[in-house]
């Protein structure tokens, strides 16, 4: 099977007089190769979908960059909370096909016995990384070429790589990409990570132009800033967002995305949120509202292709997994919420049309 098993009756509790998006929500029917896929994607298509929705579990990119795994749980979390939002006019549900997981525990289990301070060791994890983007690219081009807009929770941000080039490879076209985040991902080519999915988009021809929102600037090595300067890209820094705000900064490069003409994708590191239970968790990032004003307002544009969340890893929260999950649960739906869009004013158009009958 492409995708694994979800035990997701268990995840979402029905009220009575109340709809869950886990009662309503579309799900894509198992599908064990390719062919089958690309027929039940076409289904999916004819029947309104527009929006897919894809979860990657595992922890394999940021440990093969030397970090902590427990990214592996971010999609969990996720559904956890999606699943339990209410169903009602402010939410088009459907438009939206719940993929599931990408099956890639074998992955994961074969990581999880590696040890990144051995370096054959940390070869082969780099190794299962690239095995993964394989595995995902797979799932992920007939998607884009079906014309979905992609969700996909991860995981680490090393999936940028394989979302970026199927983006590049379904549309026949180089792409953008637009990444809050204090790194910028531009390491180098030294294997598979989630700190090179950047640079080695770039390297492969497909990433034409790419910046980053929120870069730290004493947490990127001098060769990822001369490289990401040298590739022709672009950063602003937190350090210019604590001095000038982040109002004027981002108002200023919403409006040079507005521009772009190339495929978009849309990327969060959960690291770049403060607080936010992460790979690499941060104090001092932007807010959880400025991050979904990053998105909602990106996923305006035409050509905004997907919405790629990383790192969120739950069992990392000093309180413990339980309240990783609630907070990661809670942070994750929120953003893509953001991406989908809500009718603001849904329900006073119901009252109006109610009155306008009357």
């Amino acid at each position: 099977m492409l995708f694994e098993a979800l035990p997701t009756a268990t995840w979402f509790t029905p009220r009575s007089g109340e709809t869950r998006l886990g009662q309503v929500l579309t799900w894509l029917p198992p599908v064990a190769d390719i062919p089958a896929y690309n027929k039940a994607l076409a289904h999916a298509w004819q029947q309104g979908q527009r929006i897919a929705i894809i979860g990657v579990p595992e922890g394999i990119g940021p440990r093969a960059n030397l970090g902590r795994g427990g990214a592996e749980h971010g999609f969990h979390a996720a559904l956890k909370s999606w699943l339990n939002l209410q169903a009602n006019a402010h939410l088009v549900t459907d438009q939206i096909l719940m993929l599931g997981a990408l099956a890639c525990d074998d992955l994961q289990q074969q990581a999880n016995q590696l040890e990144v301070t051995e370096p054959s060791q940390l070869a082969q994890l780099r190794q299962l990384c690239a095995e993964l983007d394989s595995r995902l690219s797979a799932v992920l081009t007939p998607l884009f070429s079906q014309g979905f807009r992609v969700i996909l929770i991860g995981g680490g941000h090393n999936n940028a790589y394989p979302l970026l080039q199927s983006l590049a490879t379904a549309k026949a076209s180089p792409v953008a990409a637009i990444n809050l985040d204090p790194h910028a991902d531009f390491r180098a080519l030294e294997g598979r990570h989630s700190g090179n999915g950047f640079s080695y988009a770039h390297a492969a021809g497909v990433l034409q132009h790419y910046h980053v929102m929120g870069l730290h600037l004493a947490k990127n090595n001098a060769a990822s800033l001369q490289a990401l300067t040298a590739a022709g890209f672009s950063y602003s820094s937190i350090q210019a967002i604590y001095q000038h705000g982040w109002q004027p900064l981002w108002s200023a490069q919403l409006a040079q995305q507005a521009q772009g003409q190339l495929p978009l994708g849309i990327e969060v590191d959960i690291d770049a949120i403060q607080g936010a239970p992460a790979s690499a968790i941060n104090y001092l990032g932007v807010s959880a509202a400025q991050a979904c004003q990053f998105v909602a307002q990106l996923a305006q544009l035409p050509h905004a292709a997907y919405l790629h969340l990383a790192e969120a890893a739950p069992s990392l929260h000093p309180a413990g997994q339980a309240v990783g999950d609630m907070v990661c649960g809670q942070l994750l739906s929120e953003l893509m919420l953001a991406f989908i869009g809500v009718d603001l004013d849904a329900s006073n158009h119901a009252t109006a049309a109610g009155q306008t009958d009357s």
